[in-house]
């Protein structure tokens, strides 16, 4: 039995969900992290040193790191299926990278100081914001005259950044309207697999 490791709380967890659920694979998922602890356990440790979410386990195969997880099931799922053309693939893999590294670390500090401190630190949100309206322009401007990141079709670049974004577009703050952003979120919020890893609130 395939199974993934994580609360779906975890916006790691919650492209995991998405992607195994759009594919269509049957998974049991355990919940492990925060408030459910597990990722400290040695028997978690060693399928993932790491101590985070999530981890896949199928098997006897053990992945971890959520956009290593997206690429594996489109590499196995026809669904979710890369493009074939080395170009386009590109594209998928520059804003999977984008999402880990650039737009999500952005909002990062203003997630932590609204949803984890008890007396958020404004000067520090504020900054994490300011970085973040800069990347949702840059996503916004991208989406513009698209339906999907890359292509004509829905791919796992859609998931990361859709988990992304919907974490950007349901902060606590004042933003920018993005009008390309929101009608490709809300595309893409309409989709079942969106619905199963998206609708625990954001904590």
């Amino acid at each position: 039995m395939r199974k993934l490791w994580g609360r779906l709380t975890s916006v790691n967890v919650q492209k995991a969900v998405w992607g195994l659920d759009e594919a269509g694979l049957a998974y049991e998922r355990i919940n492990a992290g925060g408030a459910h602890g597990v990722v400290a356990d040695p028997a978690y440790r060693a399928k993932n040193p790491n101590g985070l979410v999530p981890t896949l386990e199928e098997d006897g195969f053990v992945l971890w790191e959520s956009n290593a997880i997206l690429r594996y099931v489109a590499s196995t799922a026809p669904a979710l299926a890369l493009p074939a053309d080395p170009r386009a693939r590109a594209h998928v893999e520059q804003w999977l990278d984008w999402q880990a590294t650039t737009f999500t670390p952005a909002m990062r500090d203003a997630f932590w100081q609204l949803y984890r401190s008890a007396n958020p630190d404004r000067t520090v949100v504020a900054a994490s914001i300011t970085r973040s309206e800069a990347l949702a322009a840059i996503l916004d401007a991208h989406l513009a005259d698209r339906n999907y990141m890359v292509g004509d079709g829905f791919g796992i670049a859609d998931i990361a950044l859709g988990c992304a974004a919907h974490r950007w577009l349901n902060l606590p703050v004042e933003r920018i309207e993005r009008p390309a952003l929101r009608r490709w979120y809300e595309r893409l919020a309409g989709r079942p697999g969106a619905s199963r890893a998206l609708g625990e609130p954001i904590a």
